[in-house]
């Protein structure tokens, strides 16, 4: 019998399949197994990533969407927010609750209502966004 968390991501993902989010192409690592995808993210124009791929494997917990899939890129790439073994440093990808290093407040964090859909929209905006908005901002006018 599958496990709530096997139908909900099932169904999320043939939703994006249906209705993809702009940049991003999601697919399972192997069809036996929903808690794992492949996931393709285009570079955003008008940015140092225009024109790149940029893969990475998003993976699951069994008790999704209580607690937040991980993601970590399989391409070399340089962020701020993504460590150097590819992992990514996002709020939305932190467990739900108050951050006990008062970083982030709980809003930002992993909820159980968050989709994929949801995590894919944050990663344009927070890792893709950042990069345009606040590195070269705060960087290039301080040199």
């Amino acid at each position: 019998m599958a496990s709530q968390a096997s139908l909900l991501l099932l169904k999320q993902l043939k939703d994006l399949c249906k209705n993809p989010v702009d940049g991003f192409s999601a697919g399972l690592v192997d069809e036996t197994n929903i808690f794992e995808w492949s996931v393709t993210i285009i570079g955003p124009p008008d940015t140092l990533y225009d024109g790149g791929f940029f893969n990475a494997i998003m993976s699951f917990p069994s008790n999704y969407p209580n607690s937040p899939p991980s993601v970590k890129f399989t391409s070399e790439i340089w962020h701020p927010n993504v460590y150097p073994d590819g992992r990514v440093c996002i709020s939305i990808l932190h467990p739900p609750g108050d951050d006990p290093n008062g970083y982030e407040l709980a809003s930002e964090r992993w909820t159980p209502v968050h989709t994929t859909r949801k995590f894919q929209l944050a990663m344009r905006e927070e890792v893709w966004a950042f990069w345009v908005t606040e590195f070269l901002a705060n960087h290039l006018t301080n040199d």
